[in-house]
């Protein structure tokens, strides 16, 4: 009967479901024993970890402490530097009948004795008051007579002390709002004792002596209180910007340490508090509570057991979404593949299939997609060109043929032009090839501003600049000649006053920099905005519409040719002019023979 106990107790766990004999294994053989061998030590555990986060709290208090002092003392050692300089003091004594005297003693002060240097290598601000009819306000120095009302000075009166540390709020004549302050007071006095004629006022770095609180990250809430005002603390509300807080009866009541400081006749105490020791004296107090509740709460077990079905069905759940759902274009991978079990080890041997797969996907679909996409672009932009040709061999003929009557009527000027206008469309309709050298390419832009100078007459002239190096690079043609059109054609025609058309070519930081500039109407700067994103993201479809296209064949051909790369930049002010600048990376576009040239009209 004891043998077979075993067998009939393997039997029925068997026909227990999974989920039930988890939480069964973890009520007794986890949550129980922990429960009982735990409630022990518990109370010690508490105890002891209030004892080190009370020592914890002191240190923090310490650190402070030694912080702010090391701050103030450090300010009042540079205050003590200009207190004893035989420059400043000179200086204070001084007669200066006229402005030009006060100033030219001041500038020689700022020379001969580093005082500007010094000062400004600090970020505390220090200004010295003078009762001297002859200062100027400004600068480092200025008239007692202007803070003669300020509460800060009022206290300096009133406490006796030669050096007062006095915490307040409000606006100095340096500063567009009211801030909190932290200054450090003093007579200046040094060759006459006690005379009370000039003062030294020194302004701490408020936000640094903050940051520095904030930034050292405590695990406790700090405040530093000045007898009715929080000075300082890490609560995330005490803004610079804002009037000084009040502690309160209830705020020292709450702090686990607070440590008092005395600096240059402040008191100071820095209060630290730590919440985790309120939730603790409330846990200790309801300790029979808590320990009812965490024997007959579910709450563990069944966040337990939602982990160790996620564990299993999440993972395989994922792993069938993602055969549901690839496509004929990609194979999706799982994203993070978790766990080390055989689950896992399956997740990761899919997504190394997948990524074969999608290789093979990559190399024989999208690749030979992606360059039929480019081909048919290419065929559409140029035959969206050809819909503008006419026959080329009558138009030659009949350009001939009119150069040659000119040339025996002696029109000579007549004949250049023609001969110009022939030699430009004859670039216009060779599509055999459409990359030209940028020297070729101005020579046609040469050609093209000549015709237009003939038209416009004086009203145009025109500067070509190359930088050496620049003419053997190849371009798409009828690029550069597209952007001096529009120059000529939106920028010149609207003006009625002579201009310029100025065309630079250069390379830098391996770039090669077309620059197209006229001295035309301009655009407005709405204009400019839509323009410059239209050329900067064109498509082919942009080219079907109707109205102004010609800037963007031209954008588009060189992002075919050179690819997203190539970028456009315009610059105008209306009624002033235009600036199209085209950078093109060099490494990314063919060397050719280099023809140099300039020329100018």
């Amino acid at each position: 009967m004891i043998a077979q106990l075993p067998a009939k107790a393997e039997a029925v766990l068997n026909n227990i479901s999974l989920k039930r004999k988890l939480i069964f294994m973890y009520l007794f053989c986890v949550m129980l024993p922990l429960i009982i061998s735990d409630g022990a030590v518990v109370f010690s555990v508490l105890s002891a970890d209030l004892k080190a986060r009370h020592q914890e709290m002191d240190n923090v208090a310490e650190a402070i402490k030694y912080s702010m002092t090391t701050a103030v003392e450090s300010a009042v050692d540079l205050t003590q530097v200009v207190y004893g300089n035989r420059y400043v003091n000179e200086f204070l004594e001084g007669s200066y009948p006229a402005p030009l005297d006060y100033y030219n003693a001041y500038l020689a002060l700022m020379k001969d004795s580093l005082y500007e240097t010094g000062m400004g290598a600090k970020s505390n601000r220090t200004v010295i008051y003078a009762d001297n009819p002859g200062f100027i306000n400004g600068g480092y120095f200025a008239r007692l007579e202007t803070v003669e009302d300020e509460e800060w000075y009022q206290e300096l009166l009133k406490s006796g002390k030669d050096i007062l540390l006095f915490p307040h709020f409000g606006k100095s004549a340096y500063e567009s709002q009211a801030q909190k302050k932290m200054s450090v007071v003093r007579w200046m006095d040094y060759y006459h004792k006690g005379a009370k004629k000039n003062v030294l006022r020194m302004d701490l770095d408020y936000s640094a002596l903050s940051r520095s609180i904030v930034n050292a990250r405590y695990n406790f809430i700090v405040y530093v209180c000045n007898e009715d005002k929080i000075l300082f603390s890490n609560s995330g509300t005490e803004g610079i910007g804002k009037e000084f807080d009040h502690p309160g009866q209830s705020l020292y009541e709450k702090a686990g340490v607070a440590k008092k400081m005395s600096l240059y006749e402040q008191e100071w105490t820095i209060l630290v508090v730590d919440h985790q020791i309120q939730a603790m004296d409330i846990l200790l107090s309801n300790f029979p509570l808590f320990a009812t509740l965490l024997l007959v709460n579910i709450l563990v077990p069944a966040l337990f057991m939602m982990g160790v079905n996620r564990s299993f069905t999440f993972r395989l759940r994922e792993l069938g979404d993602v055969f549901e759902r690839g496509d004929e274009a990609s194979i999706p991978e799982i994203a993070t593949p978790a766990g080390k079990d055989e689950i896992g080890v399956l997740m990761r041997r899919y997504n190394h299939m997948a990524d074969r797969i999608n290789e093979l996907i990559q190399t024989v679909y999208k690749d030979r997609l992606k360059e039929q996409e480019i081909d048919i672009a290419r065929k559409q932009a140029e035959l969206l060109a050809l819909h503008s040709q006419i026959n080329p061999h009558f138009l030659f003929n009949a350009l001939e043929s009119i150069r040659m009557h000119s040339l025996l009527k002696k029109e000579y000027e007549t004949a250049d032009m023609v001969e110009k206008l022939a030699v430009m469309q004859r670039q216009n309709v060779e599509w055999g090839n459409d990359s030209v050298l940028l020297s070729e390419e101005l020579s046609f832009v040469e050609a093209y501003l000549e015709l237009q100078k003939y038209r416009f007459g004086e009203r145009l002239s025109y500067r070509i600049e190359v930088e050496e190096g620049c003419g053997g690079v190849r371009i798409p043609k009828l690029t550069l000649v597209t952007f001096v059109e529009n120059a000529c054609a939106h920028g010149m025609e609207k003006k009625l006053a002579a201009g310029w058309i100025f065309v630079r070519c250069c390379r830098k930081r391996g770039q090669l920099i077309l620059e197209v500039e006229d001295t035309g109407y301009g655009m407005s700067p709405g204009q400019i905005a839509v323009m410059q994103e239209r050329m900067n993201g064109v498509r082919i479809e942009q080219l079907r519409e109707k109205g102004r296209v010609g800037m963007l064949n031209a954008c588009l051909r060189l992002k075919m040719a050179i690819g997203d790369a190539v970028h456009f930049e315009l610059e105008s002010e209306e009624g002033a002019g235009l600036l199209v600048t085209i950078k093109m990376p060099l490494d990314a576009m063919g060397e050719g023979k280099d023809a140099e040239g300039n020329a100018g009209g």
